[in-house]
């Protein structure tokens, strides 16, 4: 079911939280909020379910505008960053449950609940209490719930947010494969890059109530259309020039003889050891930089280089070095 949001509001007395958005997820498509706390991703997605009252604005869902409709009438279901099973009752029967609540009999929802658990790859563990299970079968159980009254849309708020790393990327796996399989609309709120690039097809990112850039992954990450989509989503450098704000990949930066004409002398102030990979921290006179990347790290450029390439010209905090870029290589950014 494709969502559409048309200008859409929340303000909470003089403070406005969400300003005046419009956004188009297409039926079937994976779409990630992303953006830092306080940026409007939670209000929005709980806008789309109903359970916050925009204050201006549409939410259209398939065909009709919903802004009158209850959570149950929209066809949407939310999975909440807190799990919030419950405690007396067993997996299966914390999947029936809203099933229950539908006047549903007991054997078409234990039905339904257990084909849904087996769906998460929980049917084994069907007779558990949320006690006896971990966080990730948890969040299994609660994707379970979610799913089993049918949705169109399904709503998740930082779903692996609790969730150790190595489960987050299983998690994320898994999370993506029941999208496809099923074929619904995934609204997922994330404050992680690396999550949504792994996950969505597109990718909305937000900044203090509005929409910096929405567009599929490829393009948020190699042409970013603001400084601050630039800077969030991480892997550029952003530059301040007198014809304009440019963005320039990290893992492009040239150093040493292959600056090329007209690299700027920079100083090393930073080494950091990634495995695959060096990102190495510098500092260079007269470059300016945009008031906001100076409060985010004492480097003006970040370069990348691979970990054969640092091991065949190793640098060392206080080392200068020539730094410069291709000019294809700089994007340029809106104001």
């Amino acid at each position: 079911m494709n969502v559409e949001l048309i200008g859409l509001t929340k303000r909470y007395g003089a403070a406005t939280a969400v300003d005046a958005i419009d956004l188009k997820v297409p039926s079937g498509a994976y779409c990630c909020l992303l953006g830092p706390s306080g940026c409007g991703k939670t209000t929005t997605l709980r806008m789309i379910g109903g359970h916050e009252r925009a204050s201006a604005g549409d939410v259209v869902i398939g065909p009709k505008a919903v802004g009158d409709a209850t959570p149950a009438e929209r066809g949407t279901a939310m999975m909440f960053q807190s799990y919030a099973l419950f405690p007396h009752l067993d997996a299966r029967d914390n999947v029936a449950f809203s099933l229950r609540m539908r006047g549903i009999g007991k054997a078409e929802r234990r039905a339904k609940a257990m084909a849904m658990l087996e769906l998460v790859q929980m049917g084994h563990l069907a007779g558990r209490l949320p006690a006896q299970l971990s966080g990730g079968q948890q969040q299994r159980v609660a994707l379970a719930r979610a799913l089993v009254t049918g949705p169109k849309v399904l709503l998740l708020d930082e779903p692996l947010s609790a969730l150790d790393p190595f489960l987050r990327v299983r998690m994320r796996v898994e999370l993506k494969r029941i999208q496809t399989e099923l074929g619904l609309t995934f609204i997922h709120v994330t404050h992680s890059q690396e999550e949504a690039m792994a996950l969505s097809d597109l990718v909305v990112v937000m900044n203090a109530g509005r929409i910096e850039q929405a567009a599929d992954p490829r393009t948020v990450f190699e042409r970013p259309a603001t400084a601050f989509v630039a800077r969030f989503i991480g892997g550029h450098n952003v530059i301040r020039r007198p014809d304009g704000m440019i963005a320039v990949r990290a893992d492009r930066m040239r150093l040493g003889e292959a600056a090329g004409p007209g690299a700027l002398a920079a100083r090393v102030v930073a080494v950091e050891y990634q495995g695959t990979s060096v990102h190495v921290g510098l500092d260079a006179d007269g470059l300016e930089r945009p008031p906001e990347a100076l409060a985010e790290s004492p480097a003006a450029l970040t370069a990348v280089l691979s970990d054969s390439a640092f091991a065949a010209r190793p640098l060392r905090p206080g080392d200068t070095i020539p730094v410069g870029w291709d000019a294809a290589a700089a994007h340029r950014l809106d104001a």
